[in-house]
């Protein structure tokens, strides 16, 4: 039998692709008629970056997207400040050889999903659209998936049935899963993508009347295409129709410029904002994740960042249960992505709440390649006196002797034993990568350092037994 996802979206397309490369039958459903035809999460996290390259479209994504662009803020004609985005929300992101993307990068999310189906393509896959999944039922064996194609029933056999399908999941919603929260019921936000005249510049222009950034229009310069995103909060009882003519006196209402003038709406949508996380995120055969799982404010950035790091993490834990390896790994998934959701939740309602004021304290980090796994069952560390990389913690490259990358060594579905002396374990089918002095490896030059197919270091020992006894539970 297959994996069915249902759900054709940046959280499915990963997961279908992680699947596929390591061999893993699965049917891609999705009731759309086509790929997403908007902007909508257009910017990418340093670490979903890393997951991008990990599965061979780094290249495809670079060449679409562009660093994201500084904020210009004006008041009325006059532009009164121009800043980054790390400036306006007060973070930072590290630096160095361990980081080999340094940055945010924006790419319009149509583009990310026709790149993530093209990948999914040349390994085989592909999606049906028209497709719905309309309701299931599962046994010990599997799941019986009923579908709606075309609008004739169908039913559909699969040895799991994955609930990408976004924050109205109807997986979700069938499950009866928990999916508690909070929706900010007195408030919208409309956005879509149209092309402006009488803008200069690559920006996230922020068009206000007097510069306060608390009411405003923002037009944000899209890469390789002539048209903006547009964004604009406003109270729900306040909300335009759905319409061109709409937006352009919204627009003038939140400026004072009628020097601006849009035209040919490709895509628009308006949305509730909502704050709510699921208290299980399997149940049985089937498995939530993305939005499915967790629905949150667009500030920062997290949504598509975080669904797509949800699909990393259960690709390759699936596909090794799926080959053989035992179920209980399976519980991993929400043992680890549970609280990284919940995090994410918190940031992302206080930097909506925020709307740009400054932080009191520290700046949140938005990069997400702090996010650690430490404690978990599937992180090993027993040294005696462990340094500041813990097992948990994702694996930073490096550059080797031969002048090339650890990432270049990593990439792929097996996992990477490191070394660091001239030590040659006897453990099968991993590979095996000697190491030179690294300043984000400080470990003992007897240490093995498990990387897992995901870049997170699973283990952290001096004994090659420790490495055994993990393996064979993970696989």
């Amino acid at each position: 039998m297959t994996v069915l996802i249902s759900g054709a979206g940046p959280t499915g397309l990963t997961l279908a692709c992680e699947l596929a490369r390591r061999g893993v039958a699965c049917r891609v459903l999705d009731k759309a008629p086509g790929t997403f035809p908007g902007s909508r999460g257009k910017g990418l996290s340093p670490r979903t970056q890393e997951v991008f390259d990990d599965l061979g479209i780094s290249e495809a994504i670079t060449a679409s997207g562009m660093p994201m662009p500084s904020f210009r803020i004006y008041s009325g004609h006059d532009v009164v400040a121009e800043r980054s985005l790390l400036e306006m929300l007060g973070s930072d992101i590290p630096s160095g050889p361990g980081v080999p993307y340094a940055g945010f990068w924006m790419v319009p999310q149509w583009r990310t999903d026709e790149i993530l189906l093209s990948r999914l393509r040349e390994l085989g896959g592909d999606v049906e659209f028209g497709c719905e999944v309309t309701g299931f039922e599962q046994d010990t064996e599997g799941v019986t998936v009923s579908v709606s194609r075309e609008g004739l029933p169908e039913t559909r056999r699969a040895s799991y049935l994955i609930g990408a399908d976004g924050g109205r999941s109807t997986v979700r919603k069938a499950l009866g899963v928990g999916f508690a929260g909070q929706t900010f019921e007195r408030e919208r936000t409309l956005i879509g993508d149209v092309r402006a005249d009488g803008l200069e510049g690559t920006f996230c222009h922020v068009l206000t009347r007097g510069g306060q950034v608390s009411e405003r229009f923002s037009l944000w310069n899209l890469p390789g295409s002539q048209h903006y995103q547009f964004v604009a909060s406003m109270a729900a009882d306040d909300v335009p129709p759905l319409t061109l003519g709409a937006v352009q006196r919204l627009l003038v209402e939140r400026s004072g410029r009628e020097d601006i003038a849009l035209h040919d709406l490709r895509w628009i949508s308006l949305y509730r904002v909502n704050a709510r996380m699921v208290d299980e995120f399997r149940k049985g055969r089937v498995i939530l994740a993305g939005d499915a799982a967790h629905v949150h404010s667009s500030a920062g950035g997290q949504g598509l960042n975080t669904s797509v790091q949800d699909a990393y993490n259960l690709g390759w834990k699936l596909a090794a249960v799926v080959s053989g390896a035992p179920a209980e790994l399976l519980d991993t998934y929400e043992e680890e992505r549970m609280p990284v959701a919940a995090a994410v939740l918190g940031l992302s309602t206080d930097l909506h709440r925020r709307n740009f004021e400054p932080f009191d304290g520290p700046a949140p980090q938005l990069h997400q390649m702090d996010i650690t796994y430490r404690g978990g069952s599937l992180a090993v560390d027993d040294r005696a006196h462990p340094g500041n990389l813990g097992a948990g913690d994702r694996a930073p490259d490096a550059r080797l002797a031969e002048g090339t990358h650890l990432f270049d060594v990593l990439r792929g579905t097996h996992f990477t034993l490191l070394t660091f002396c001239d030590r040659t374990p006897d453990i099968a089918d991993v590979r095996v990568q000697q190491m030179g002095p690294s300043a984000d490896y400080d470990v003992e030059p007897s240490t093995l350092v498990l990387v897992r197919p995901d870049g997170y270091i699973g283990v952290i020992t001096e004994s090659e037994n420790t490495v055994r006894h993990y393996l064979a539970r993970v696989r």
